[in-house]
């Protein structure tokens, strides 16, 4: 594999393009907007500019891994050039089966059409193509240049041949590849996401507040970021779909959604992403600032 194709220029998106370019591939970064694009190249530069100051990379290198990245505006230019297609899109399963249609008919036959989802069943996307064999789930864990772990998914009717080469491919940019099965959640989200739920139904119940939570997790089970940081981290927006995917997709009602993280949701408090979530923060600052009272 010499080109990679990434679809989606948000935080994962970049990320993803970072890694690929950083360890010598060819990467087409693909992004409806011109102006997203734009912003997504000078965060992997100020994120290369970080592994220099760390002494990690050299300045060379660091040109060299933006000389890597070409931007487009649309599938059909880059599409056809790509030996593996990683979709990075929002977490929506009808936007994704819609990508995936149109990257089937413009990708070469050899190509591996992979998705970034964190939740969305691989054998559902793979349905819609005519290389279901060929279609895979490769979850990188935000920040993409930093964690190790690609939880590599395989769907129904993934191939061995095309796990192994993905798996390959993923030790090759210094990730950690794990494979797992197809099934709501996978095996991240399958434990994390119900230790989230469970943070904010101790909150909602007032067994604890917000801080003294976190605190119990972090020096109590060693977690380097207390749960209800990490689910304003991750957006409670995202956890809550997760949450809906798993529950719906199992049937089990220990994964319902807990009604503060709905109401959280719907009153637009997000997170990081919002300004506020379990802890509020500064803008363009992931740095907490203090935890609101809850009602």
């Amino acid at each position: 594999m010499k080109n990679i194709t990434v679809i989606g220029s948000g935080t994962m998106g970049n990320g993803i393009a970072h890694v690929f370019a950083q360890y010598g591939y060819e990467v087409s970064l693909v992004d409806i907007s011109a102006e997203a694009l734009q912003k997504a190249l000078q965060t992997i530069d100020k994120n290369l500019s970080r592994q220099v100051a760390k002494g990690s990379l050299s300045e060379a290198d660091q040109a060299a891994t933006l000389a890597r990245i070409t931007t487009y505006t649309n599938i059909e230019e880059a599409a056809p050039k790509a030996d593996l297609i990683v979709e990075a899109a929002t977490e929506n399963i009808e936007l994704k089966k819609k990508i995936f249609v149109q990257l089937d008919s413009l990708a070469p036959a050899h190509t591996i059409l992979a998705t970034n989802t964190s939740s969305i069943s691989i054998t559902q996307i793979a349905a819609v193509t005519k290389r279901p064999d060929k279609v895979i789930g490769m979850h990188f864990m935000n920040p993409v240049p930093v964690m190790k772990l690609v939880e590599v998914i395989n769907g129904y009717a993934t191939s061995a041949e095309t796990t192994e080469t993905i798996l390959a491919l993923s030790k090759n940019i210094s990730k950690v590849p794990t494979a797992v099965n197809d099934y709501p959640g996978f095996v991240a989200n399958r434990i994390l996401l119900p230790m989230i739920n469970e943070a904010i139904y101790a909150l909602y119940e007032g067994v604890g507040g917000v801080s003294e939570i976190d605190t119990v997790m972090k020096l109590g089970m060693a977690h380097p970021m207390g749960p209800l940081q990490l689910a304003d981290f991750i957006g409670l927006d995202v956890c809550l779909y997760i949450l809906r995917v798993m529950h719906e997709g199992l049937g089990n009602p220990k994964y319902a959604p807990c009604p503060l993280l709905v109401n959280m949701v719907e009153a637009g408090h997000k997170g990081v992403k919002s300004g506020i979530g379990f802890y509020e923060y500064q803008a363009g600052n992931k740095e907490l600032v203090v935890a609101p009272r809850f009602r």
